[in-house]
């Protein structure tokens, strides 16, 4: 295992530094294409003033608190209903941590969670983003510039270990010796029925730079993982994955497109989702303590890790009636009947169609996406019930 940071150059996966703030903020302000995509999401921008303001910015933590934070906030006001967070007194003090939570959308999640985090006076994180999403250069300058790292994908083997080396050493050196917080995702890509477990890979990775040979628990003890449940009221990508739900059953070589990728980003970041909780869970590290010398064999002791940060985050899901809807909906019961009424259960039967209206697909199976999209917002409750201590 190589544990030697410093011999690895991150140039080609780190955030910005400060000295290189200036010529991005000058690249973004020439941008046709960031200029078109900041009026598309904000039609009544004023972009004479606004480059000013972005010229204004000196270092990367005068723009993520002040011009990024704000766009943020304006997208939640216009998108949701409303946005909050829970459980700021289980973040260890003055101890950086590696954030890890379920994924619902591709932007939003991780931008939420700063936002809130700076409101409720913690430091923002450095951000795990996929290549995948850098589809022209403007966005790559834009999250680089926005405290994110970069995870490489879609790699031959060889080359994908040696990236996967890489980002394992910059995580590593970000909590060691930048002491900085991360966030990152449970998974590579979001589970598109909003099944959450988290990818052993997600914790091999974790591993790889660790000071410990061959001792996982303390390699990942180290990076302090705190768990947080992300929970939205309504996804307005549930509609775009059911429909990927039918395309993969009808060509299982199908895969999605760039373009497929920025209609989501597009989606996710315009349109309503209702109101929108975070609850950060508490360090596992106690937990992972108790694991010590019962699983000798390393695939089950990752197995092990991924169920604990798992139960953390199921068990601090927030509900809303469309979830226990969906589960009776799904299961033909009246289980949560008492959960809902018969308001709140029209609501969301009316929501549903419309989106399923939305699908456009030569072979349209509506029995199919609607039991989809139904799993969707029923997964996290039965993942909870299943789960709970």
């Amino acid at each position: 295992m190589n544990t030697d940071h410093s011999k690895y150059n991150f140039d080609d996966i780190r955030p910005l530094n400060d000295d290189e703030v200036h010529d991005a903020i000058e690249s973004l302000v020439n941008s046709e294409g960031f200029q078109h995509a900041l009026r598309y999401i904000m039609p009544d921008l004023k972009w004479e003033k606004f480059a000013e303001m972005m010229r204004q910015c000196k270092t990367k933590e005068q723009f993520k608190t002040t011009l990024a934070y704000n766009a943020v906030m304006q997208i939640a006001k216009m998108t949701t209903f409303s946005l909050t967070i829970s459980g700021r007194s289980r973040v260890p003090k003055d101890i950086p941590c590696t954030f890890i939570s379920n994924h619902r959308d591709i932007v939003l999640d991780a931008a939420f969670l700063n936002a809130l985090l700076l409101e409720i006076g913690q430091g923002m994180t450095q951000i795990a983003i996929g290549d995948n999403l850098l589809i022209h250069p403007w966005i790559d300058t834009i999250v680089r510039l926005n405290n994110c790292f970069i995870v490489k994908r879609d790699m031959p083997v060889r080359q994908l270990l040696k990236a996967s080396q890489q980002l394992s050493a910059y995580i590593h050196h970000t909590i060691k010796d930048a002491k900085e917080s991360i966030w990152i995702a449970q998974r590579e890509g979001r589970a598109k029925d909003s099944n959450d477990h988290t990818q052993s890979s997600v914790l091999k990775m974790l591993n790889m730079a660790g000071e410990n040979k061959d001792n996982v628990l303390k390699n990942l003890m180290d990076l302090n993982i705190v768990p947080i449940a992300i929970s939205y009221e309504y996804d307005p990508c549930d509609f775009l994955k059911a429909k990927e739900f039918q395309q993969k059953r009808d060509n299982p070589d199908f895969v999605k497109s760039k373009r497929d990728d920025l209609l989501s980003m597009e989606t996710g970041l315009l349109n309503d989702k209702g109101r929108v909780h975070f609850t950060i869970g508490s360090s596992i590290n106690d937990k992972l303590a108790r694991l010590e010398n019962k699983n000798s064999d390393k695939n089950a002791l990752i197995t092990a890790i991924a169920e604990t940060i798992d139960k953390e985050i199921y068990k601090h899901y927030r509900f809303y009636p469309c979830n226990y809807v969906a589960y009776d909906l799904l299961h033909h019961s009246v289980y949560f009947r008492t959960n809902y009424d018969l308001r709140d259960k029209m609501l969301f039967e009316t929501y549903l169609q419309k989106q399923i209206d939305k699908i456009d697909l030569p072979d349209k199976d509506e029995i199919f996406l609607r039991t989809k999209m139904l799993e969707m917002y029923s997964n996290p409750l039965q993942n909870h019930m299943n789960n709970i201590e």
